[in-house]
């Protein structure tokens, strides 16, 4: 078998080259060549430039007052997930503002600081990524602090330089992420949950509700249950001591210096999880009168001598910050029972909470947790660290807190969902009530959503026959008030999309059966961010501003009449360029205050003006 010699590649002889017969050229090894193959992110196989070296990407932010998640556009998940001011549970921004202006003026100049930082860490150590060249995509609340969004678009535009800013609500991006554009999302946050109803990619502001009822409330309320029903092993004195002297003896209650912020959080997010509803008949608590009333997890009336759970619920200024680093370290283990003894759990006036205590350790499954935390100053000759023991039914009870409705100011969130649904108009309510979204971090807790589901089929129960008898005997018995009477038609058509253990019932509906659990399996805390990435990769986004427009409207030095209080021009903030929602004009058909006829002497009304203006 002769081989096949390869065909020669001819050669361009050049001046220098020797011609003298017999004499050859040295060859030039030929070296191949393959194209190199960059990936753009671990997560998808695609051949388009990394965003570390191309600026067509655009920066995901989606800020909160606790937790911030920053990324890249057309990834599956954030770069960074990151603490707004570090573990140890402060927050940038709350519900309240200072009513004097000195001292508001202090805060807004602490808030730019940490703004200042923040937004400079996701440059410059998250993302590694050069802000003048890159546009960013803000994933905003629709009840976002207008002040806290024009401090942070001052800070990226003035300081950071970037070419523009986008605005996107989070509920719409949440649910893009899901695949829908319509639907109703629940964003179970830190600070409140807030309901919004989306039809067609447009959202329904007007039918927004909120509650505050939300990862703050639960933090402390979680706070208040270990400092009454806690219990807490000092560290011994010595090593003879911890082999002699019983733990029943060296047990108290948990001092609240040892329950900061970050030992919250930690037990928050590891340790608790939300459990069924307990209807068993043997669950009412009787009040000591020997009336019917049940009780509820909040603290009763008590006397000076007393603390209230609000008291409990107080931060403490004075905890030293360097003990969130100690609190990494913690470790749990699975105990039978608590050690603290019953003569020391007996206090004035804890009666109910004590037989509420007892109702739900008997019909609670979860076994009781220690943890091994940094004793108080004062106990700090010891030994060691000091043993928080965390009751079972705490665990699984403290998220009743989030449950319990039946205030005006404080819906459950259950009770936000229907209100909100009462709203939207009724030939929207069967669909909306089909494609329920649940997003947020606190949404999270085990069993959270399944518990929020049955809620909903609860609250829309039929009430009981009971009438209220009138105290003339002519008169007929009066019907108790049934509030969402004409929201139990849709009890059939109730689902959520991501319920994790959705199971088809007889009395759900085929529309909700198709929806129910079928939205993709992202976490609902990054639903808001992912909903931002595919935004961002689409080359869709909210309202987009640009630093030019951002510049022209800064130089007008020169005050001018505020425009955004006029219907065609309300959707621009008080300083024109930011979009808020709140300032939109009124639907269109509705009546003017101006335009209403008044009988002859009747003063005008004045001229009504949009919705938050």
């Amino acid at each position: 078998m002769s081989a096949v010699p390869f065909p020669s590649t001819p050669r361009r002889s050049g001046a220098d080259e020797p011609t003298t017969p017999g004499s050859s050229a040295p060859a030039t090894p030929e070296i191949a060549r393959t194209a190199s193959v960059v990936q753009s992110s671990p997560h998808y196989p695609t051949t388009r430039r990394h965003s570390l070296y191309g600026t067509e990407d655009r920066i995901i932010i989606d800020p909160g007052s606790h937790i911030w998640k920053v990324g890249f556009s057309g990834e599956g998940k954030p770069r960074d997930v990151f603490w707004a001011s570090g573990q140890d549970g402060e927050r940038l921004w709350t519900l309240n503002r200072a009513m004097d202006v000195v001292q508001r003026d202090e805060e807004d100049r602490m808030l730019h600081i940490r703004l200042e930082r923040c937004l400079r860490s996701v440059f410059h150590e998250s993302l590694l990524a050069d802000p003048k060249s890159r546009k960013v995509i803000l994933v905003e609340h629709p009840l976002l602090p207008m002040h806290v969004k024009e401090m942070m678009a001052r800070i990226l535009f003035t300081n950071l330089q970037v070419p523009s800013i986008s605005y996107a609500s989070s509920h719409l991006l949440s649910l893009l992420a899901a695949g829908r554009i319509t639907g109703l999302v629940l964003d179970c946050g830190h600070l409140e949950s807030t309901v919004l109803p989306i039809f067609s990619a447009r959202p329904l502001y007007y039918q927004l509700r909120t509650t505050p009822l939300a990862g703050s409330r639960l933090t402390s309320h979680l706070r208040a249950l270990l400092l009454l029903f806690g219990t807490y092993l000092p560290p011994p004195t010595s090593l003879s001591a911890a082999a002699n002297i019983p733990a029943a003896t060296r047990s108290s209650r948990v001092p609240q210096e040892v329950l900061t912020d970050a030992i919250i959080e930690e037990i928050k997010t590891r340790c608790c999880f939300v459990s069924e509803v307990l209807d068993s008949p043997d669950t009412q608590i009787t009040s000591p009168s020997g009336d019917d009333r049940s009780t509820d997890l909040d603290l009763p009336p008590m006397s000076d001598a007393t603390h209230s759970e609000s008291d409990f619920s107080r931060v403490s200024m004075d905890v030293d910050s360097s003990m969130s680093e100690q609190h990494a370290s913690s470790s749990f283990s699975v105990i039978s029972h608590s050690q603290l003894p019953p003569a020391d759990r007996r206090y004035p006036a804890e009666n109910h909470l004590q037989a509420l205590a007892t109702m739900y350790t008997r019909h609670s499954t979860a076994t009781d947790l220690r943890m091994k935390v940094v004793p108080p100053s004062s106990q700090q000759t010891g030994t060691g660290r000091g043993t928080l023991i965390i009751p079972g039914w705490i665990r699984e009870r403290a998220a009743e807190v989030l449950f319990e409705g039946g205030d005006v100011d404080e819906s459950s969130v259950a009770e936000v969902i229907l209100e909100s649904l009462l709203k939207v108009p009724v030939d929207l309510r069967k669909t909306m009530a089909s494609s329920i979204l649940v997003v947020g971090g606190t949404s999270m807790l085990p069993g959270f959503i399944p518990r929020l589901h049955a809620e909903l089929i609860r609250a829309l129960a039929p009430p009981q026959t009971s009438v209220t008898q009138s105290s003339r005997p002519n008169r007929t018995p009066v019907p108790s008030y049934d509030r969402y009477a004409s929201l139990r038609a849709l009890v059939p058509y109730f689902a959520i999309l991501n319920n994790p253990s959705a199971r088809a019932m007889a009395s759900t509906s085929e529309r909700a059966a198709a929806n129910s659990g079928r939205a993709p399996a992202f976490m609902p805390s990054l639903m808001a961010w992912v909903g931002g990435s595919l935004a961002g990769a689409m080359k869709i986004s909210g309202a987009e501003v640009t630093r030019e427009k951002w510049d022209e409207m800064e130089s007008q030095q020169e005050p001018q009449v505020d425009e955004s209080l006029l219907p065609d021009d309300s959707t621009k903030s008080s300083v024109g360029t930011l979009p808020d929602w709140t300032r939109s004009p009124l639907p269109v058909g509705a009546p003017m205050v101006a335009t209403i006829r008044h009988a002859p002497g009747m003063p005008e009304a004045m001229p009504q003006t949009p919705v938050g203006a």
